[in-house]
């Protein structure tokens, strides 16, 4: 590998090169969705930039495995147990199981993401599936005096810690007021930052999901989900941890405390973190505004993979601000951009000088601290280079193996999609024309037949003072 990856390190607060346990191997997880809601464009945005490190490090000649949980149970908004339970709260609004709505909501997580092109982790594990790990972690924790029982509860001792905030490089005082907007009190912890690894004392009577354990029946902390499930599919030393900058205090922070005091080392050595996506007002989030999601930006006619290459139009690490204005901008020059790779000869031969050239320059842009940017730039000179379009589509090509951005495909689709329309409005016109004609013979029976026959299709049919007018249903 000619090129090296230099990545910003959360833990250590700076770009360092990066380096894998294992040698051409690397091991990486990414804290996964809460399943209670759909995702919104802002969680997706950790997501792609996330698909967008795994797949530079595939194509600069790792071997990658990622793991991503799935929290389906137990998220709750304070570790005093006083804030809403995510799942029981989208069960509650849906009239559903909570197991209904993990279901539902996963596989439409999923579906944003096979609309954003990104790749589906290796391992995809839902916490459910792995309560007997957690109940292993936290006995250990607690032969090993890192735990305790209080209240009917079992909460990790962050004071027998040296560096309990490590990864933040925060006082407690910032993360308690700072960071956190749901900070609550716990009377049965013995110091404000202790985190639950198990309830079995709970203000959630209708709790359904609940199992037996050595503390009675209950369910478990948030926290313990990811450290239990990166260890049994990763093992004890992990090379990258993901997840967006929200997450680092408590939810990583924790996960740190505990994965080193059960394991006795260290545990992770390189922490990804994604900026929060802004509208004007700030963090675009679920609680507040236009519930911003893949299916809305559909539904106002954007190409799912128009966001995709707004958001690599910005680096990870800065915040980044959406309006549609903006997206209507990227959307004009996505358009242009496959037009232009569209429409390149494809035959003659390859300039190899000119495609290694190129190619080089891509790679040094990923591996400068996945500046995609640059990256989408590079792909915009040299399609302006006079080198044979052959070449050109190339490079695009290869490039799209990280871009992910359908650079060698989406117009000959589009100019497909085209085409059908055109010969759907051709049928569509012809039928209200026989329609037209069936009313004038007074055969309503008829009429009504094809009106029926083109609502079977999708098609709706409006009788107006201007004429009929038809639109898809």
């Amino acid at each position: 590998m000619e090129n090296k990856l230099s990545l910003y390190n959360t833990l250590t607060r700076k770009v360092e090169q990066f380096i894998p346990n294992e040698d051409g191997k690397v091991a990486m997880y990414t804290c996964g969705p809460t399943v209670y809601h759909f995702a919104h464009i802002g969680n997706l945005r950790s997501y792609i930039m996330e698909d967008l490190l795994e797949k530079t490090l595939r194509y600069i000649g790792y071997d990658v495995k990622r793991v991503m949980n799935i929290t389906d149970v137990g998220h709750l908004s304070s570790d005093a147990d006083t804030g809403e339970d995510k799942m029981l709260k989208g069960a509650r609004r849906e009239h559903k199981t909570v197991m209904e709505i993990a279901d539902f909501y996963t596989k439409a997580f999923f579906n944003d993401c096979d609309k954003l092109n990104i790749k589906k982790p290796d391992v995809v594990e839902p916490a459910t599936n792995c309560v007997p790990e957690f109940i292993h972690m936290i006995e250990t924790l607690i032969e090993k005096g890192y735990a305790y029982e209080n209240g009917g509860n079992i909460y990790f001792d962050t004071a027998k810690l040296k560096a309990y905030y490590v990864l933040s490089g925060q006082s407690e005082k910032e993360l308690l007021v700072g960071v956190r907007e749901d900070v609550d009190e716990d009377a049965n912890k013995k110091n404000k930052s202790d985190f639950v690894l198990w309830f079995t004392k709970s203000k959630f009577d209708a709790q359904e999901l609940k199992w037996d354990s050595p503390w009675g029946v209950g369910y478990p902390g948030w926290h313990i989900e990811c450290s239990c499930i990166s260890m049994k599919h990763l093992g004890e030393y992990m090379d990258i941890h993901c997840g967006g900058v929200d997450n680092i205090f408590p939810h990583h922070t924790n996960e740190i405390a505990q994965s080193e005091a059960y394991l006795g080392h260290k545990w992770c050595n390189y922490w990804f973190h994604v900026h929060h996506l802004n509208d004007k007002s700030g963090k675009i989030s679920k609680s507040k505004g236009d519930f911003l999601t893949i299916s809305l930006l559909e539904s106002k006619g954007y190409d799912p993979t128009v966001y995709r290459l707004f958001c690599l139009q910005s680096h990870y690490r800065k915040p980044l601000e959406f309006s549609y204005e903006v997206l209507d901008n990227m959307s004009v020059a996505y358009d242009k951009l496959i037009k232009k790779i569209g429409t390149l000869d494809k035959s003659g031969a390859i300039d190899q000088k000119k495609f290694d050239l190129y190619k080089e320059q891509f790679e040094a842009a990923l591996c400068d601290d996945l500046n995609s940017s640059m990256a989408v730039t590079i792909l915009y000179d040299l399609l302006k280079d006079e080198m044979s379009d052959a070449t050109k589509y190339a490079l695009a090509e290869s490039f799209d193996k990280v871009l992910s951005l359908n650079l060698t495909t989406a117009h000959a689709t589009r100019k497909a999609d085209n085409t059908i329309d055109t010969e759907l409005e051709q049928y569509v016109i012809a039928k209200i024309e026989e329609r037209k004609a069936a009313k004038k013979e007074k055969d309503f029976a008829k009429a009504d037949a094809i009106r029926s026959e083109l609502l079977e299709k999708g098609i709706v049919l409006e009788d107006t003072r201007e004429g009929v007018k038809w639109k898809k249903a």
